[in-house]
């Protein structure tokens, strides 16, 4: 992993039948360990993206665009936000392929998590391999 470890919160959504992929992240002093979960900053990560796009509301309405993997984390280098990250988003905006976008960020990333919750419960981090 790069010396620059940085989280990220992606929201796979559709609005008014368009594409969006808002994101939120935040450089790490360290890289997350293999075994351990994002933690309380990928919650906090997380959340903060679920206010933007519960914000976004009030432009038209909402839907999730890829069901279960529709809420992402992934913990990249630094270096991907300006060249890879960018044209995965807009290859993912242009042909909605899921397949596609979560390998392509599984090659970027050092760990992929899928990001969900159950009723009443915490949010779960499910690691996706």
């Amino acid at each position: 992993m790069a010396e620059a470890p940085y989280l990220i919160a992606l929201a796979l959504l559709e609005q008014d039948g368009r594409r969006a992929m808002p994101l939120q992240g935040k450089s790490l002093p360290q890289a997350i360990g293999d075994a351990d979960a994002p933690g309380d900053e990928g919650r906090r990560q997380v959340l903060e993206l679920l206010v933007r796009v519960w914000q976004r509301s009030d432009e038209g309405s909402l839907r999730r665009a890829a069901a279960g993997m529709s809420l992402l984390l992934a913990e990249v280098p630094i270096e991907a936000l300006q060249v890879q990250l960018p044209q995965l988003k807009a290859n993912w905006l242009n042909s909605g392929d899921i397949d596609t976008l979560l390998r392509e960020l599984g090659q970027v990333s050092s760990r992929l998590w899928c990001v969900r919750q159950e009723p009443r419960s915490n949010l779960v981090f499910e690691l996706i391999p």
